[in-house]
């Protein structure tokens, strides 16, 4: 399902990472970096609250906002009860909308606010998402201190908050069309294999977008996938070419640019979590659209839909991936 929009805009964006994106080749674009993982409080789960609140309270000064102008936030994490927005968010905005949809919920809160501002039902709203490498590995393998070995297709989750306004107020950046994908089964339950798990839901998606549209991968200057990372992404684009003759010479991933593969070795595959597709969006293409070095991008944000006690229950591993059109004015 796609929707096209004519009065949806993206007004600004914040960014904050942790050190290992602060090591990438895309830091310099990020507002603010933590040089550990604590962000100085008691816990790491205490630490990415601290991300979503700062990563807000960016956005409100940059946008010389206060908590009341902001008619709605929409909000998600990788947490349990989504623990990270819902203790970040507090106080901020008329009405709050949680969502999880792991490490797509970048582009679903964009299309779920897009769809209220472009019916008229709200002026504005705040789109925050955040992930922590040390909470969700707690929470969905092992706690890092366990030392668990990690194999090369495993990917590592991203440690930030990002948030952007959304409003009727024309910017030069316009969300021009979002294509709402659905929850995909390819009979992959490897934890340890995200690429292979999210890249049929991203390869779904994008035919759909392309029939939706009636669009080919030209049209777009740019075409970046969440977070399937270094094995997933060669996925996409093999399947494409073998079954549907797509070749796509502009692509790339998030969870590739974010880091420096080469030399940061500890990420394996690159980057995940609702946070890496965010933090490249947000900051580095955002910029080349402001400056019009970009005319239009397509973003793919790709999640895994899983619970542990699932995988040890021999289900598989399900995924989806929602498209968003970003457009320069």
């Amino acid at each position: 399902m796609t929707f096209f929009y004519d009065n949806v805009y993206i007004n600004n964006t914040s960014t904050i990472t942790g050190p290992y994106e602060n090591k990438g080749p895309l830091k310099t674009y990020f507002d603010k970096s933590y040089r550990d993982l604590y962000m100085g409080e008691k816990s790491f789960e205490k630490g990415e609250i601290k991300l979503v609140k700062e990563a807000l309270s960016m956005i409100l000064k940059k946008t010389k906002k206060s908590k009341k102008d902001i008619d709605l936030v929409i909000g998600g994490d990788l947490l349990n009860q989504i623990a990270a927005s819902t203790y970040g968010c507090l106080g901020v905005g008329k009405s709050f909308i949680g969502i999880y949809s792991a490490c797509s919920n970048s582009v679903l809160s964009l299309i779920i606010a897009a769809n209220f501002i472009d019916k008229g039902l709200i002026n504005n709203s705040i789109c925050v998402v955040s992930s922590h490498n040390m909470t969700s590995e707690k929470q969905f393998r092992y706690p890092t201190e366990y030392g668990a070995p990690r194999p090369n297709s495993a990917t590592f989750t991203s440690t930030g908050a990002a948030s952007c306004l959304l409003s009727n107020k024309k910017s030069n950046v316009k969300v021009e069309c979002a294509t709402l994908g659905k929850i995909v089964d390819y009979s992959q339950n490897d934890p340890n294999d995200m690429g292979r798990v999210m890249a049929p839901a991203a390869i779904d998606t994008l035919v759909q977008h392309f029939k939706d549209t009636n669009r080919k991968p030209s049209d777009y200057d740019l075409i970046v996938t969440g977070d399937l990372g270094l094995y997933g992404k060669e996925i996409l684009k093999d399947y494409l070419k073998e079954n549907y003759d797509i070749t796509l010479d502009n692509y790339d991933d998030c969870g590739v640019m974010l880091y420096d593969l080469k030399m940061q070795k500890d990420v394996k595959a690159g980057g995940s979590g609702p946070v890496c597709s965010a933090l490249v969006t947000y900051s580095y293409i955002y910029e080349l659209l402001k400056t019009k070095k970009l005319k239009k991008v397509l973003v793919l944000a790709t999640g895994a839909l899983f619970s542990p006690i699932l995988l040890y229950q021999k289900e598989n591993i399900n995924s989806i991936c929602h498209a968003i059109s970003l457009e320069a004015i």
